[in-house]
């Protein structure tokens, strides 16, 4: 409990009457904190609290670690500056010992603190200035990428690598080493041509750069940490929407999750500028703080992250081996072991037919529209590919940035496949237009795009200057990685609960071999889940996905008890 002697060591409370001081006492939460405790996170809402015991430290996350600020003293108080802006808490604090005590009042009690007592408001004030000077100082003084991009526009591993530190949300610059030469560092051999890749302006990745050593030389895991003859609960393949919520629900609830995305999490969700239908949003949320903030909990709660791995296999472990479950294989060979897995690698986009196009993918053709894009469209003319959401978002974003965006859609207009309130914000937009019954012929272009041919029902055939291309016609299932046991439908999406049993075919197809019926996202395989895109009939939005994502780690709950009790 806390009491008014308690807080005498703080500054802010000594100036206080007696009587006051005991009012705040009673009102104070007395938290006691071991070393490593977290009290307050980075973007929560943020809380006063006093020091009282023990040690305690300010940390920032910096392009993408924690950075130690500062650390506090016996009687020092913080939260304060976010508490009278009105903002969340920009910074995070940590017990740096046990047995770290520490005095916590809600925030509408600083704000009494201030009213009651003019000495009060003078030193909080005086404080949160000084406070706010040094966060501009350290502001001007932090840099302002981890990673430099040495390469073309049109150069396919440059922009899969942009595309990657993008969407994991790691500040990077990018030289154009065509338009912008002298920019290029001097340290970076006269005569190399490809891309090139500088890390924390010190270590310059091995030839040719990849993603995966990029991820290496940023220090993001890509290898799992499982030891020998240890299992998993369960391993989450993909890191969607769907696979971000199972990651987070699974390990919150004490099981050891490992989730394993081959780009970034997110998935195509995250690649979205904006997001203005998810619940709880009323000012939408753009999929990438969406991912990141999921990412976070589910770092919070302890599950592992592998990036940059794409799983080959997954193959059933007899029940007669004592660890029984699944083994999962990624490329490079790398094995780990589980008791149950839920599968949710989403969706590939789907590949536009037309002539000339494979020619040029990553020159001027893209399949999505990834948040890298807009420094290569600006002043110029963009044509989208398709009717849908992400289509509209895309069209949306890269507006503010292109000459013109042209959207070009088979049917007849956009209300059968797209939200009315994107369709009312396309209008609004006097650089974007839509042309319905209109389809691309062809592309043309030497080293990169430069028409395209489309045509209109019953016109002929329009030659038009392009800059880019952009197709978001809808997606397929890529699951022809899978083991020919697991059910699929025609189109390769994955079976599921009462879907084994309708959509089973002849007698050499999968089917279900356990007593018990599947759960609801379970496959043919008895503890092999799948939620998501990737599942058959599942609902193709990010909130269903999230939604999936969780039930599913219920199902794997259900599924591990029974387990257990057959063992």
């Amino acid at each position: 409990m806390i009491t008014a002697d308690d807080l005498n060591k703080s500054p802010v409370f000594a100036c206080l009457e007696p009587a006051e001081r005991e009012r705040f006492a009673s009102r104070a939460a007395d938290m006691r904190l071991r070393n490593g405790d977290w009290l307050a996170r980075e973007g929560e809402q943020p809380i006063f609290a006093v020091l009282l015991e023990g040690r305690a430290k300010l940390y920032k996350k910096v392009m993408g670690r924690d950075q130690e600020f500062y650390e506090y003293k016996i009687g020092e108080y913080f939260g304060e500056v976010p508490i009278l802006l009105g903002s969340p808490t920009f910074a995070s604090v940590r017990a740096e010992q046990d047995f770290t005590r520490v005095a916590v009042f809600e925030p509408r009690l600083l704000r009494e603190l201030v009213q009651a007592s003019p000495q009060c408001s003078v030193i909080i004030l005086q404080s949160m200035t000084s406070r706010l000077s040094t966060v501009q100082q350290k502001s001007i003084e932090l840099p302002t990428s981890r990673v430099l991009v040495i390469g073309s526009q049109y150069d396919v591993d440059c922009r899969d690598i942009r595309t990657f530190l993008s969407m994991n949300r790691i500040p990077y610059e990018w030289v154009d080493r065509e338009r912008e030469p002298d920019r290029v560092p001097k340290c970076m051999p006269a005569d190399q041509t490809g891309p090139a890749v500088v890390v924390d302006h010190a270590y310059c990745v091995g030839q040719p750069p990849t993603v995966r050593k990029v991820a290496d030389a940023l220090g993001l895991r890509t290898t799992p940490k499982q030891k020998e003859h240890e299992v998993y609960d369960v391993v989450v393949i993909g890191g969607g929407p769907a696979g971000l919520a199972a990651a987070v629900y699974g390990a919150s609830e004490g099981l050891c999750v490992l989730m394993v995305e081959r780009n970034a999490a997110g998935g195509q969700a995250g690649t979205s500028s904006r997001i203005e239908n998810y619940l709880g949003f009323p000012n939408g949320i753009s999929g990438d703080d969406l991912s990141e903030r999921a990412v976070q909990q589910a770092i919070r709660f302890n599950a592992e992250i592998v990036l940059a791995r794409e799983v080959k296999n997954v193959f059933p472990i007899p029940m007669d081996d004592s660890r029984g479950g699944y083994c999962v294989e990624l490329d490079g060979g790398d094995r780990v072991r589980t008791k149950a897995v839920v599968l949710a690698t989403g969706v590939d986009w789907r590949r536009l037919q037309a002539d000339g196009i494979d020619r040029l993918i990553g020159r001027g053709v893209l399949y999505g529209a990834a948040k890298t894009e807009p420094s290569t469209v600006i002043g110029k003319d963009v044509f989208i590919v398709g009717g849908g959401n992400s289509a509209g978002q895309s069209a949306m974003f890269f507006s503010n940035y292109a000459n013109s965006v042209t959207v070009l859609v088979r049917g007849a207009g956009l209300e059968l496949s797209m939200s009315q309130y994107l369709i009312e914000q396309l209008a609004s937009k006097c650089n974007i237009k839509v042309e319905p019954y209109t389809h691309v012929v062809s592309v043309g272009g030497e080293d990169h795009l430069e028409t395209i041919c489309t045509q209109r029902d019953g016109e002929e055939v329009r030659t038009r200057k392009a800059d880019a291309l952009f197709v978001l016609i809808g997606a397929d299932a890529a699951t022809s990685w899978l083991p020919a046991s697991v059910q699929r439908d025609e189109r390769g999406y994955v079976c599921t609960g009462r879907d084994i049993l309708d959509l089973a075919g002849g007698p050499d197809s999968p089917e279900w071999k356990d007593r018990r019926a599947p759960y609801l996202l379970e496959t043919n395989l008895p503890g092999f889940f799948c939620a998501g895109d990737v599942r058959h009939d599942s609902i193709k939005r990010v909130s269903s996905g999230v939604g999936e994502g969780s039930m599913a780690i219920a199902f794997v709950h259900q599924y591990l008890a029974q387990r257990d009790n057959v063992q």
